[in-house]
């Protein structure tokens, strides 16, 4: 990636069409690795995307960064405090749900820069730890989250009844 750092923020409104398009592109690439386990996209699946975030903009135990260069979004984080889980033997932690950068950004530090700026903001919030699934045919994000300093805690199976 060429130019200036990237500035990691807070989305605003003025953001959800990007967040939409990112948001979409998640969806696609989950589809592709498995089809009978990922959403199928829409006939809309920006907007489907676009709405979801802005329903999460204004949830305070929710964070969604982006990471803006110039004023071009080149991909976000969306990111909650998720309370103790008896169905997932887990105590309060805050959860990745989404890193998106778009294609042409990626391998430049831009999904790194998110994490550890979620990470930032799940410790001003006294979370005692972060955790996220990831794809299981998704190599690279598996080795930049191990990078990051995540470890493989759970193994999610899954078996069509169809």
């Amino acid at each position: 990636m060429t130019g200036a750092d990237p500035v990691i923020r807070r989305a605003r409104e003025a953001d959800i069409p990007a967040l939409g398009r990112l948001g979409a592109l998640l969806l696609r690439e989950h589809h592709a690795y498995d089809p009978d386990r990922f959403m199928a996209p829409s006939a809309d699946p920006e907007g489907g995307y676009a709405w979801f975030l802005g329903t999460q903009l204004g949830e305070e135990d929710v964070a969604i960064l982006v990471a803006e260069r110039e004023g071009e979004l080149l991909g976000y984080l969306y990111a909650s405090i998720e309370p103790r889980s008896w169905k997932e033997l887990r105590e309060v932690a805050g959860f990745i749900h989404d890193v998106v950068v778009e294609e042409r950004f990626r391998r430049a530090g831009v999904a790194s820069a998110l994490v550890e700026a979620a990470a930032g903001w799940f410790a001003s919030r006294g979370m005692p730890r972060v955790v996220l699934w990831t794809a299981e045919r998704n190599a690279d994000a598996q080795r930049l989250f191990a990078r990051l300093g995540f470890r493989r805690t759970m193994i999610e199976m899954t078996r069509e009844l169809g």
